[in-house]
């Protein structure tokens, strides 16, 4: 039998080698970690994608400051999405006794009349008027909030075409005190592009028969300056002094707005 030359089971040793190489790589994965990651990281990542959507502007919640009143504080809370008042609710109202009543009546209706009006701009309700006044503060305070952090309902309203310029002109102007024979008068306006859009009376007579004469007097008062815009709006039938007050104080704010 002849013997296999050393030479020649090298040179085989050798093929057989190279052979299983070439195996070894026409098996390897066309992608390697590199590739991989490259891949990935040019496909969007679909969690950063709905979590990048912002919110609306003007949205979130803002607590009104609390408004004291003879009967307790009130305070308010405003939920306001897409720059407008979605809802309404008192975090503080008077109780105990007949305020548990009065308050359960009242506070809803409030309540209401807030997300409809989208503004402090609202009536009072009967038999209620402390709590109403005390609401009215409380939820002007959070509606000031609302404009500073990015504007509420009322005031994206107000604009036509420029929204965030009358926004941002929007302001809050507090008249001088005037002084009637039944108590102090003061008026506090909001004036956005040049118009008057709210106003209210932060002062107002108290005690007795005062208490009914404001109740019925300032509503009305506070809507005549809205729609006349300055302060030449009629007296209020039975509350004279009141009125004459009012418009004082009024005139004041409105000379601070500069109109």
């Amino acid at each position: 039998m002849r013997k296999s030359h050393p030479i020649r089971r090298v040179v085989l040793a050798t093929a057989a080698t190279v052979s299983g190489v070439v195996l070894l790589l026409s098996l390897k994965p066309s992608s390697d970690p590199a590739s991989a990651a490259g891949g990935a990281a040019n496909q969007p990542p679909a969690q950063e994608q709905v979590q990048g959507g912002a919110q609306p502007a003007g949205s979130g919640s803002v607590t009104g400051d609390a408004a004291q009143t003879q009967y307790g504080a009130v305070q308010v809370r405003l939920t306001v999405a897409g720059g407008k008042i979605t809802k309404a609710e008192t975090v503080q109202a008077p109780k105990g006794g007949k305020s548990d009543q009065i308050t359960a009546d009242a506070v809803p209706k409030l309540n209401q009349a807030a997300v409809a009006a989208q503004s402090a701009q609202i009536d009072a309700v009967s038999g209620a008027t402390y709590t109403s006044a005390g609401y009215q503060q409380s939820l002007q305070s959070a509606v000031d909030k609302a404009k500073a952090a990015g504007g509420s309902g009322a005031s994206q309203d107000q604009g036509s075409g420029s929204g965030s310029g009358n926004a941002q002109a929007a302001r809050t102007v507090t008249g001088s005190v005037s002084q009637t024979q039944y108590g102090p008068v003061q008026v506090r306006i909001t004036v956005s592009g040049g118009k008057i859009t709210q106003a209210e009376a932060v002062q107002a007579p108290k005690g007795g028969e005062s208490d009914q004469k404001t109740a019925l007097s300032i509503p009305k008062l506070n809507q005549a300056a809205v729609a006349a815009g300055s302060a030449d709006i009629d007296s209020v039938s039975g509350a004279t002094y009141t009125s004459n007050g009012y418009k004082e104080s009024l005139q004041s704010a409105l000379d601070q707005a500069g109109g």
